[in-house]
C-alpha cells in the first residue's frame, strides 16, 4: 500500500517568521484522519527566517530528529547543551524525563528543516541530545543517518529510543535506488527535493508518502532528487 498525500494537501500555518507545513496533525491543525502513522507522531516542513527562532519551551517522553536542509539551527538545552546543526547534518533530542530547549536560525540566510517526532520505545528514559555530520549517500544507495534499532549499533548513527532507523539519499539524474523492507515494517518518506517515483507512483516534491506491506521500494529520479526515509515497527 503506497498512499501519497502532495504537499498542497498538508496542514498549513504562515506565523511570518516561520511557515510551516504539518504532514499530521499539531499545533492548531487538526485532522483526526492524520494523527500520525505508526510511533510516527509528527512530522513538520518548516521554513525560518534568518534571526528567528523557537524560544524555551518544553518537551517530555518524546525523540525529535531535526533534518537540515537549508541553513543552519542553533540549539542550546536546560542539560547545558549547545551546538550548530548545519545543512546536511541531522540532530536528535530525547526529551524522555523532560528538558527545555530553544531553537534559532542566528543568520541571515534561510533555514529550510524537518522535524519529526517518534514516540519512545517507553516514557522516562533520560533526556540527551546530539548531532552530527553524517554524509547522504550518492549513487544508488541510503545513508544510515538516525536508528535505534538494534542490528544497527556500531554503524555510526545517531541514536533514538525506539525501533525505528531514519535514512537520506541524494540521487543524481536518472538514478534508481532499492530499499528492502522487513515483514510487518512501515515506512514514511518524503522527497525534500526533486519529483520522484515509488514503485511507479509519481510523488511531487516534498509530499508525504506512507508505505505499508510493500515487499520491496524501487525509488526513480528521472531529474535527480534528495529523499528521506523512515522506518518503523
Amino acid at each position: 500500500m503506497i498512499k501519497i498525500t502532495p504537499f498542497e494537501k498538508l496542514g498549513h500555518a504562515d506565523h511570518g517568521w516561520l511557515d510551516a507545513h504539518h504532514h499530521f496533525s499539531f499545533a492548531d491543525y487538526y485532522d483526526p484522519a492524520r494523527m500520525g502513522f505508526g510511533h510516527l507522531r509528527v512530522w513538520n516542513d518548516d521554513t525560518i527566517k534568518g534571526d528567528s527562532g523557537f524560544p524555551t519551551h518544553p518537551h517530555k517522553d518524546m525523540e525529535i530528529i531535526t533534518y537540515v536542509r537549508t541553513g543552519a539551527i542553533s540549539h542550546e538545552d536546560s542539560l547545558g547543551n549547545s551546538g550548530t546543526t548545519n545543512a546536511g547534518e541531522v540532530q536528535v533530542m530525547s526529551a524522555g524525563t523532560g528538558i527545555r530547549h530553544s531553537e534559532y536560525n542566528k543568520g541571515s540566510e534561510t533555514l529550510t528543516l524537518f522535524q519529526i517526532w517518534i514516540e519512545p520505545d517507553r516514557n522516562g528514559h533520560t533526556p540527551r541530545w546530539d548531532a552530527a555530520e553524517v554524509p547522504q549517500a550518492t549513487g544508488d544507495s541510503f545513508r544510515l543517518l538516525v536508528s535505534g534499532r538494534k542490528k544497527d549499533e556500531g554503524k555510526g548513527a545517531l541514536f533514538i529510543n525506539q525501533d525505528a532507523a531514519f535514512y537520506g539519499a541524494k540521487l543524481e539524474e536518472g538514478a534508481s535506488i532499492e530499499y528492502v523492507t522487513e515483514p510487518g515494517r512501515m515506512m514514511y518518506l518524503v522527497p525534500a527535493r526533486g519529483e520522484i517515483a515509488v514503485n511507479g507512483s509519481i510523488v511531487p516534491e516534498r509530499a508525504g508518502v506512507q508505505i505499508e506491506d510493500e515487499e520491496r521500494i524501487t525509488i526513480d529520479a528521472p531529474e535527480g532528487a534528495e529523499v528521506v526515509l523512515l522506518d518503523l515497527p
